[in-house]
């Protein structure tokens, strides 16, 4: 009876194998994995193999399956077909929208078992491990420096390589990441989506100005900063990091926007004209700047007795005149003063004298 009734197990068995092999006729010599369709095999396979087939013409991405090439796609062309019906938000592939709409529902399925965090996404756990234990399994093959996730990496190989994949339709400058291309957008568009419930001023993103907030702290000296981009610039001055070169005198900086300032010294280019009088600038703050003598703007305003400022360090200088606070020491003699430039003026004496 026992062995009646595993013959039966046995035959069973191999039927519900010769099933499983008319439904999924295709097996993978490697991994032995079954699967259902000759285009689902190649796709398997070519995780196997490393092959990219399908490249993008415009930016010469490649990739290994077909749906990731359309996939990206969307990012050149803009295109986001599915759309949150509880914001309006709209994404390129259903898989976005599907981890997006758990912002709504306040579905939280992955935990740290470290701190017991939870997030809504199992990536975002895996990157909240990492610092827990500092592994930094991604490093730069050009400076050695290592990161924690892929795509940061990715981003800082294009410092590089200098590959900017996102570019401006108006004005025809190019991003490394895709956020601050949709920021600069926003100087075309006139768009400033954050306003500031305290004064009503509007901004194209979102700073902590009056609530004084600085999340960011530097683990060497504990300065604070509103921005993350801001933190890391700083880190700067205390590793020495000056990644810009300038290649007519060798200059280093720790921003390229600073690089491509100093490199107008070299070109004499002054990019930023004046719509008013035509005035040219080499940097675009200080064409800001002398708008507003055009238009009589001073957003700078003392609290005490209103006086307004085209410059914040004017109104930081003017305060002192309330505040009595005189920063400025002479080495010579001590005496104090509210302006740099007055110490300046005071040291001459000091000189004469020793003449």
């Amino acid at each position: 009876m026992i062995k009646e009734e595993q013959e039966d197990l046995k035959h069973q068995q191999i039927k519900l194998e010769e099933k499983e092999e008319r439904r999924k006729p295709f097996s993978c010599v490697i991994c032995k994995k079954r699967l259902t369709s000759k285009s689902v095999f190649d796709a398997h396979m070519r995780t196997h193999t490393g092959e990219k087939p399908f490249s993008f013409v415009n930016c010469g991405k490649s990739f290994s399956q077909k749906q990731n090439l359309t996939q990206h796609m969307m990012i050149h062309t803009g295109e986001k077909p599915f759309s949150c019906v509880n914001c309006g938000k709209s994404f390129g592939y259903k898989l976005a929208l599907t981890q997006h709409m758990r912002i709504h529902t306040g579905e939280k399925l992955f935990s740290c078992v470290t701190c017991g965090k939870i997030f809504s996404q199992k990536q975002n756990l895996t990157r909240h491990m990492m610092i827990h234990t500092g592994e930094k399994p991604f490093s730069c093959v050009n400076c050695g420096k290592s990161f924690s996730q892929k795509p940061t990496l990715t981003q800082h190989m294009m410092r590089h390589t200098g590959e900017k994949p996102f570019s401006c339709v108006n004005c025809g400058k190019s991003f490394i990441r895709k956020p601050h291309l949709t920021r600069h957008m926003m100087i075309h568009t006139g768009e400033k989506p954050f306003s500031c419930v305290t004064c009503g001023k509007s901004f194209i993103r979102k700073q902590q100005i009056h609530t004084g907030e600085k999340p960011f702290s530097c683990v060497n000296c504990g300065k604070c900063f509103i921005q993350k981009s801001n933190l890391t610039t700083h880190m700067m001055t205390h590793t020495g990091e000056k990644p810009f070169s300038c290649v007519n005198c060798g200059k280093s900086f720790g921003e390229k926007r600073n690089l491509t300032r100093h490199m107008m010294t070299h070109t004499g280019e002054k990019p930023f004209s004046c719509v008013t009088c035509g005035k040219s600038f080499s940097q675009k703050q200080v064409l800001t700047l002398h708008m507003m003598i055009h238009t009589g703007e001073k957003p700078f305003s003392c609290v005490t007795c209103g006086k307004s400022f085209i410059r914040k360090q004017v109104l930081t200088q003017h305060i002192r005149i309330h505040t009595g606070e005189k920063p400025f020491s002479c080495v010579t003699c001590l005496k104090r003063f509210s302006h740099k430039k007055s110490l300046t003026k005071h040291m001459t004496r000091h000189t004469v004298e020793n003449l």
